[in-house]
């Protein structure tokens, strides 16, 4: 692939990320796949092989670089022969919920790549994550287990606010105003993607060997379930239901598919997901009292992200990133 450019710093950082994501995925997928019936091991293992093609792709490009091979996470992050840690249709679940994480990942990587067959490669990983996204939604629907956002009438007029109201929140008579598409469409996805985040930890927490990765994914938990709850409370007041699923629970096994590491890094990895998503919705809701509940919840998030890092670091699971030359200490 290589065209005698070499690469930038930007494009060996978002390589490099994308190996650590990749190898992650597969670990995770090998141990679904060992448990998966005919229908849905067919959607894991096609990502699985394309996880697999686009891991051998960055070796060869860091190859042809004379870069070092990360390691990211190997067959010693799972447990083959563990019971299965998660229900009816986890798997498809978590499948659609880290698609939307790598194609936020990956078309952001394209805009950052300058070399061609660096942004061609970017742009055929969120061709791929697009339809794996599109083709688990589907799987989901057709099994009664995903909740579409709610159907609102069609507008018939356009209109322009006229009143600074509107982004107080507040009707004549100090009613709160209906919430708006585009707010709505925000907080389904946040506490859609909670929801399935909150059974990952829970899965996650019943396995964990080490004291401190336990009481840490507990945390998740139980700010899964917040996010989800205060969240919810905006729709319910504009007389909407939250979406809900009765599928993809944990099961009731406490024998670890996955090492410490692995989970905490996937935990890690959707933390920094839910602080771009928390961002956004703020950025575009036109309600001001829903900025100001999703800045208290990103406060929480960031600490839960930082206390995540400490305890890699404590343990040795953070695996450095490439670095900058230290020019200071190379002139001493």
């Amino acid at each position: 692939m290589t065209s005698g450019v070499p690469i930038t710093s930007s494009e060996l950082a978002n390589l490099w990320m994308t190996f650590q994501e990749k190898t992650m995925i597969i670990r995770i997928l090998e141990h679904f796949i060992e448990h998966a019936d005919n229908e849905e091991k067919l959607l894991l293992q096609t990502h699985y092989n394309n996880a697999s093609i686009t891991i051998d792709t960055i070796k060869e490009i860091f190859k042809q670089e004379g870069a070092v091979i990360p390691i990211g996470f190997t067959e010693e992050d799972v447990s083959k022969g563990a019971p299965k840690l998660y229900d009816y249709i986890f798997d498809i679940m978590y499948l659609h919920m880290m698609t939307k994480v790598e194609m936020s990942l990956y078309s952001l990587f394209c805009g950052m790549s300058y070399r061609k067959d660096i942004n061609d490669f970017f742009i055929k990983l969120t061709a791929e994550s697009q339809a794996m996204n599109s083709q688990s939604t589907q799987f989901l629907l057709e099994k009664g287990v995903l909740v579409r956002p709610p159907f609102v009438s069609m507008p018939k007029e356009v209109h322009f606010v006229q009143n600074t109201d509107y982004r107080s929140g507040f009707h004549l008579f100090g009613e709160l105003r209906s919430l708006n598409t585009i707010e709505v469409s925000l907080i389904h996805h946040a506490i859609e993607t909670n929801l399935i985040g909150m059974q990952l930890m829970i899965g996650f927490a019943q396995v964990a060997a080490n004291k401190d990765v336990q009481e840490y994914l507990v945390r998740g938990m139980k700010l899964s379930k917040k996010i989800e709850m205060d969240l919810g409370e905006f729709l319910r007041k504009s007389f909407i239901e939250p979406p809900a699923t009765h599928a993809g629970k944990a099961t009731t096994s406490t024998i670890a598919p996955f090492s410490d590491k692995l989970m905490m890094y996937n935990t890690s990895l959707l933390t920094s997901f839910g602080l771009g998503s928390n961002a956004l919705g703020s950025a575009f809701s036109l309600r001001n009292d829903l900025p100001a509940k999703m800045a208290f919840l990103a406060k929480d998030i960031s600490t839960f992200a930082h206390d995540g890092g400490r305890i890699m670091i404590k343990n040795g699971w953070i695996e450095e990133p490439p670095q900058i030359e230290d020019r200071n200490e190379l002139t001493k």
